[in-house]
């Protein structure tokens, strides 16, 4: 009797987990031909910067097809959010959702590969209720990034859309290496790679099995045993195969760098982006505007490490190397704003917890830009270095109905958006009653 209780359970549950991946549709959007009608109290478009009163939103078919509609068309769904303020889903390029903060230090090593693949469904919600619908996920083992990115992709699991890199690339005993293992188990990370060829048949190897874009490791990290944390690891002409090979496929290179002489490196390669940028300095700046290379700076993650990693185990050592990385990081962060370098939204979710990620527009705020400004690097700026422009980070016609609402005014109080209570990605509502005002 059990097992025949226990088969009809779990066929129920197959059935109802079809029934709503039917009624999604792919990549979590609404089926085809339904209208969903949004009416906005406030509505924040970060690309003309505009801020309008009483906006109505027409959805169909996961995207936005009009906007100002005075009122619902026959049959269409409506989400009344006429006391919200509502503003295009975030974005977070630099996200690791198969980590958890808490797994630091040794304890990494006890963490297979299939718990890193549970942990990132578990993480890709949290991120996902948290306002951010789409991320780009640098750095994950054995490509455990690419098969949540296609569970996600085809409803299975609940999370964000994903770009991923798969495995990072760097030098043996580098920030991309597993450090912690003594000599005798001869191990090396799966990204590891020395000399300019070993590092484009990395990237080759990436890429056939799913990866997006590119991931490597310039200098030393805080969190890697053993390394200086702005001590360059890969040559200028690794770094240049690297980004050559990577564009050569048509695809982006995200460059992990907290030295400055790694920085330049990076960028005179052609990097889409540097990621960290602790130590960069005018130079590197300069340098990154000139070439329209990103810098995106991770300046809340410093309060996490600082008060919470001595309990979840990171070393001591690397609590000296956040130590140095911390303010210095700030306070470039604020240089480069004044400089007008692109900057996007990135905050290395995983090491701190995930679902926290809108921690961080108060210290972008805090450390020189506005509201606004914060609020385009997690839209229009996310968008366009993820090559994703009129798609995602927008409320224009075109758009996907990835939206986001809260219930006062972000330009006012940013930290309003560590916590919202509304989530629509894909024309489909995950957070918030739909019909009602959350």
């Amino acid at each position: 009797m059990h097992a025949v209780a226990a088969l009809t359970a779990a066929g129920a549950a197959l059935v109802l987990g079809a029934a709503t991946a039917m009624a999604q549709g792919p990549q979590g959007q609404a089926p085809q031909g339904q209208t969903v009608y949004v009416r906005a109290g406030r509505l924040i478009d970060p690309a003309s910067g505009r801020v309008s009163e009483n906006v109505g939103l027409l959805i169909r078919d996961g995207r936005i097809v009009s906007v100002g509609v005075a009122t619902p068309p026959p049959g269409a769904k409506v989400v009344d959010l006429s006391r919200e303020t509502v503003l295009p889903g975030l974005i977070d390029v630099h996200v690791h959702l198969t980590f958890n903060a808490e797994d630091a230090g040794p304890k990494a090593l006890t963490i297979s590969i299939p718990r890193q693949a549970i942990d990132g469904v578990h993480n890709a919600r949290k991120t996902l209720m948290a306002g951010f619908t789409t991320v780009r996920n640098v750095g994950a083992s054995h490509f455990t990034d690419v098969a949540l990115r296609d569970a996600i992709t085809a409803g299975e699991v609940d999370g964000p859309r994903m770009q991923v890199s798969g495995p990072p690339i760097g030098a043996t005993g580098g920030h991309a290496d597993e450090n912690l293992l003594p000599e005798e188990f001869n191990y090396e990370s799966d990204g590891v790679a020395n000399g300019p060829w070993e590092a484009r048949a990395k990237v080759r190897r990436n890429f056939k099995y799913g990866a997006d874009l590119i991931k490597f490791m310039a200098t030393g990290g805080v969190l890697s045993h053993g390394d200086s944390v702005g001590g360059q690891q890969l040559s200028q002409e690794e770094m240049d195969a690297i980004v050559t090979e990577a564009h050569l496929w048509g695809r982006k290179v995200a460059v992990h760098a907290h030295g400055t002489d790694g920085i330049k490196a990076a960028i005179r390669a052609g990097a889409d982006s540097i990621e960290h940028c602790s130590f960069i300095d005018d130079e590197g700046i300069a340098l990154a505007k000139a070439r329209g290379t990103y810098l995106d700076f991770d300046i809340y993650n410093d309060d996490y490490i600082m008060a919470e990693g001595p309990k979840v185990g990171i070393e001591p050592a690397s609590l000296a190397k956040e130590h140095l990385v911390g303010q210095t990081q700030r306070d470039n962060f604020t240089k480069a704003v004044r400089a007008g370098a692109k900057m996007a939204f990135a905050t290395d979710a995983g090491v701190y917890p995930h679902g926290d990620n809108a921690r961080q527009f108060h210290y972008m705020v805090k450390y020189g830009m506005t509201p606004m400004q914060a609020i385009r690097a997690a839209t229009t700026s996310g968008a366009d270095l993820m090559g994703l422009q009129g798609r995602v980070g927008c409320v224009s016609v075109g758009c996907y109905a990835d939206l986001v609402a809260v219930p006062t005014d972000p330009l006012k109080q940013v930290e309003v958006l560590e916590h919202v209570d509304f989530v629509m990605k894909g024309g489909v509502v995950y957070k918030g009653a739909a019909g009602e005002t959350p």
